[in-house]
């Protein structure tokens, strides 16, 4: 089967969830479902595009299939905020604060920290500064998680309630202004850094390949994780943290596509990433009843995959 035929399927299988999502459980009462179900539908699918195109760019750049943009470390600087917040304010601060101001506040600190994080390691002129990215994005993920660990020991049990609240991804309370501007700001940033994208079939072969072939190789590199930073960042504050979609999907779709090229595997992951999102979003509304969120749904079959991927390339 062709990958055309692939992509076209997948297609038809996340309109076919759509489909389903929008009409199961209906009873006719359209004018209060569709609105509050598209708003749904319309979040899953930015979350999706941005988790799906921001992993595989950052697993081009650092050539690994592994590794996902949240080990550099924003996933638990969210968390850290969300909880400094509530440790500092209280949990009335964080629960009456407005649904932008928390997004924009939550951007404001993720994005100057990957800015800083880039131009202190770009500074090396070895060749080796995306190493050194991942080394110091693994530290600073592992120090503010020990911090938000210890506040929210110190915190009385009904805030950590809040706290937890933030812990785990959730499409149920999107508010539309700030779905609308986190629409305008990645759509933005995909057709600013749309013309850097070309590169990346040239420069999965690796830096000194990419550079015998005449390719800017630090400078893409920079524009790209600065563009892979403003999708997680978008995404993260949007809808919260949701650690192994990105791995989960961008695997599948290696493993499903034929071809490694990057007009393949970028909308072959976008399409995979919406199926997950949807599909989960249906089985913990109606398999579960609310009584699981969906990031716990998709954390346990990407950790799942995870392992079965680590004990394959063990046996190999």
């Amino acid at each position: 089967m062709t990958d055309k035929r692939k992509l076209l399927i997948l297609a038809i299988v996340v309109i076919a969830l759509i489909a389903v999502f929008m009409t199961i459980h209906s009873y006719g009462n359209w004018d209060y479902i569709l609105p509050r179900r598209s708003k749904k539908i319309a979040a899953m699918l930015l979350t999706g595009m941005a988790i799906s195109v921001s992993t595989v760019v950052f697993q081009t750049l650092t050539n690994n299939k592994i590794l996902t943009p949240s080990l550099i470390g924003l996933d638990s600087l969210y968390l850290l905020l969300q909880t400094a917040i509530v440790f500092m304010l209280g949990a009335d601060t964080l629960t009456a604060m407005s649904k932008n101001v928390q997004f924009f506040l939550s951007a404001a600190v993720m994005i100057p920290f990957c800015g800083v994080l880039y131009k202190l390691l770009f500074l090396r002129k070895d060749g080796r500064a995306i190493y050194f990215l991942l080394l110091v994005g693994i530290i600073c993920g592992s120090f503010f998680s020990s911090i938000s660990s210890f506040l929210q020991m110190l915190l009385d049990p009904n805030e950590f309630l809040v706290v937890q609240d933030k812990m785990f991804a959730s499409f149920n309370n999107v508010n539309s202004e700030v779905m609308v501007l986190a629409t305008a700001i990645a759509v933005l940033s995909a057709l600013y850094f749309c013309k850097d994208l070309k590169y990346l079939d040239v420069m999965a072969l690796g830096r000194e390949h990419a550079v015998n072939l005449g390719v800017p190789y630090d400078r893409i590199t920079k524009r790209l994780l600065v563009f892979v930073a403003l999708l997680v960042s978008v995404s993260t504050a949007l809808v919260g943290p949701i650690t192994f979609l990105g791995f989960l999907v961008s695997n599948v779709a290696y493993r499903l596509m034929s071809s490694f090229r990057s007009a393949v595997v970028l909308p072959a992951a976008s399409l995979i990433s919406f199926a997950a999102l949807i599909g989960g979003q249906l089985i913990a509304e109606r398999v579960f009843t609310f009584s699981t969120s969906l990031s716990v749904i998709l954390n346990f079959a990407g950790g799942l995959y995870f392992l079965y991927l680590l004990l394959k390339e063990e046996r190999t």
